[in-house]
Parts: structure tokens; C-alpha cells; sequence
């Protein structure tokens, strides 16, 4: 295998290792690649270097991934008995000779994890994590960059007092962050205002500020809670308000179900009327199904050339075919994107289930509706 590949597969894991990627999933380099020297540096540096990681995953979750790795790193060993021995050693004392078995840096870090207050694995669930998903940008000579991360505070576990789903990154927003970036997607949103419901973390929001050269951006979301935490991950990347970065970048509380008013869009949103509209994981319940479509109804009436996109992790499909009759209904022309999820052990990142079908639909206006609230 040639440098080239161990780098790719060195990359890939260190993309699963900052999205907190279960560590029984993640897929290591073979044995003898571990064992090089200069690979054990690179997955020290690029992993366990607290002094360098600016957003490093929670300690509980490297103590686990950290141990995997070593315990790999002794099975590879020549002499198991002997340098099992002198690896157990060398954890108490840090000075025994196995350094050219498992490096040093490698043993401190876990050194250093066994002395500290590492929270349980209820508490750890339970706290707001750093979480960095990474859209590698594929090169021409078949290569990928690392250029295009997006790092948030999650609470992977928690669901908000007001029972809000988002404070956590679903799939289904993954994977139209894929097509986004991708070149059709890219060719969609390049130098456009663009509008997001049901932002959640604001992952998607950020992605496009930050990389895709969209003109300006709204995230907006029901609960106020969930708006603050957007803003705070919109701080970690390095996006304000301030048009900075040349992309007017907003984030509202917004009730679906209300109507919009034309004259005050620009004053209540800081944006002229939406180009694109999008939303991730907004019709899993039924229940919201009539205030999503008639919000949607509200932009189209602000913009009839309007394009919506919305992906869906179809849970239910009896709510989504509500959702797609809701559209049908109320004079909406929607098409599938052929953009279908990546196999899992073909993912380079972000990195997602694919057990469950997630679609992304276009939906655009292509008669004037009647009734907002028609399901």
C-alpha cells in the first residue's frame, strides 16, 4: 500500500474519530500500518495531542477509541508475553524501552486520561459535546481535501425541556449537506439568499456559509433554545453577523403556520426574500405537517420561482406520503433528487446510518393554491 492510501485511510478515521463515530465502527488501518512509527505519530498528533486539538471529542470518548487502539497495537506486537509485560510497565512508570512498539506520546495521552476525572458514560451522554463533520472536497487527481469541516456543540443525547429534537445532527441533514456540496448542489445555491426551517444545530447553514459561496443565509428554528445554540456554533466557525465573510448570515425563532409579511421580510430576517428554501428531518410527525406546508405556501407566495428542498428520513412512510399529498394539494410540483445515500462502509464523511431510506425532494410551485392548511 502506498503513502497515498495509508493517508486516505489515516483521514477517514480521523473524520469518524471527530464525529464521535462509535469506536467498535471505526474502520483502522491494518496491523502493520499501525505499527509504523511515523503512523503512530500522525494518529498522536492528529488525535490525542491535547495541546494541539482545539476542539478535541469528550475525554471519555478518546480514553475509549485510545484504548481500542493500543490494545490493536499489542496484539500487532512480535513478542505478545514479553511486550505485554513491558507495555503494562511502561503505563505505570512511562519509562520502560516498548517505544518502538507503541510510542511514548501514545502512552502518555492514555497516562494522562487514567489520572483524570474522565465522567462516567451516563454523565458523559448527558453533556453538550464537540462534534465536527467533514464534506472532504474530491480533487481532480482523484484525491480529497480536509478543507471543508463544520464543528458544533452537540447534545447528542439530550432532548430539550420543550421536547426539541435539536440539539443533535440528524441524517437525514447529512445527506443534504452531501448533495449541497456536490457539484449539482453547488450549482444550485452558488451566489443565492438562502432560507433554512427547522435548522436545528445549524450544521447545514454553516456548511453553506462557510463554503458554498451562497449569497446569504437565514436558520431559523421553533425554539428560542435551540436559535442561541445555533448562534454559538455559528461563533465556533467563525460566522457573525457582521457580513465578514461576505455572506449575510442570520438566525431567527420562527413559528410555522404564520403568515409573512412581504413588506417587513427584509427588516424581520435581515435578507431580501429566499431564492431556496430547505429543511432536514422537518415531517417526521404528522402533527406538523399543516403549518410546515402552509409556511412553505407563504414563501412561494413571497417568491413563486421559490426552490425547495427537503430531506427526510422516511421513519413512517404513511407521514410522508401526508406530507407529499399536502404538496399535491395545495398545487405543489415535487420531484425526487437522485442523490441516494452512500453505502456505510463506503462513507469518507460525514458518516451515517443507512438502515432507514433518506430522500431529498425538489418541490416548486407550479399552480397558485388555495388552501394553505389543505392536507
Amino acid at each position: 500500500m502506498d503513502e497515498l492510501q495509508v493517508l486516505s485511510q489515516l483521514r477517514i478515521l480521523r473524520h469518524q474519530y471527530f464525529q464521535l463515530v462509535e469506536p467498535y465502527q471505526l474502520r483502522w488501518p491494518d496491523s502493520a500500518i499501525l505499527k509504523a512509527p511515523d503512523v503512530q505519530s500522525w494518529l498522536f498528533t492528529n488525535l490525542f495531542d491535547a495541546d494541539g486539538i482545539t476542539s478535541p471529542p469528550p475525554q471519555r470518548y478518546q480514553h475509549r477509541v485510545l484504548k481500542l487502539l493500543i490494545s490493536k497495537l499489542e496484539k500487532s506486537i512480535d513478542n505478545p508475553e514479553e511486550d505485554r509485560r513491558c507495555l503494562f510497565n511502561h503505563l505505570l512508570t512511562w519509562f520502560f524501552p516498548c517505544e518502538q512498539e507503541i510510542s511514548n506520546d501514545l502512552m502518555s495521552a492514555m497516562g494522562t486520561l487514567l489520572t483524570s476525572c474522565v465522567p462516567s458514560e451516563a454523565d458523559s451522554a448527558q453533556q453538550k459535546a464537540f462534534v465536527t463533520y467533514s464534506y472532504p472536497l474530491h480533487l481532480n487527481n482523484g484525491s480529497t481535501s480536509d478543507e471543508r469541516t463544520v464543528t458544533l456543540l452537540e447534545a447528542r443525547s439530550v432532548i430539550s425541556s420543550s421536547g426539541t429534537t435539536g440539539l443533535r445532527t440528524w441524517e437525514a441533514a447529512l445527506l443534504l449537506g452531501s448533495y449541497l456540496a456536490s457539484e449539482s448542489g453547488r450549482t444550485i445555491i452558488r451566489g443565492k439568499r438562502l432560507f433554512e426551517l427547522g435548522a436545528g444545530t445549524g450544521m447545514l447553514s454553516i456548511l453553506c456559509a462557510k463554503y458554498l459561496e451562497v449569497a446569504g443565509i437565514v436558520a431559523t428554528d421553533g425554539d428560542e433554545a435551540v436559535v442561541d445554540a445555533i448562534k454559538t456554533n455559528m461563533f465556533l466557525n467563525g460566522l457573525d453577523t457582521d457580513d465578514s465573510s461576505g455572506c449575510q448570515v442570520r438566525t431567527a425563532a420562527l413559528k410555522w403556520g404564520w403568515p409573512m409579511d412581504a413588506t417587513t421580510f427584509s427588516e424581520d430576517y435581515g435578507m431580501e426574500t429566499p431564492d431556496v428554501l430547505f429543511g432536514a428531518d422537518v415531517t417526521y410527525d404528522k402533527s406538523v405537517i399543516p403549518r410546515l406546508v402552509s409556511t412553505m405556501w407563504e414563501f412561494f407566495e413571497l417568491n413563486s420561482a421559490l426552490q425547495v428542498f427537503i430531506s427526510a428520513t422516511i421513519r413512517n412512510e404513511q407521514t410522508f406520503e401526508t406530507f407529499l399529498n399536502a404538496c399535491k394539494r395545495n398545487g405543489f410540483g415535487f420531484e425526487q433528487i437522485d442523490c441516494p445515500p452512500v453505502p456505510e462502509h463506503d462513507q469518507v464523511g460525514p458518516f451515517y446510518p443507512t438502515s432507514t431510506p433518506i430522500q431529498i425532494w425538489r418541490i416548486t410551485r407550479s399552480q397558485v393554491a388555495k388552501d394553505p392548511f389543505a392536507i
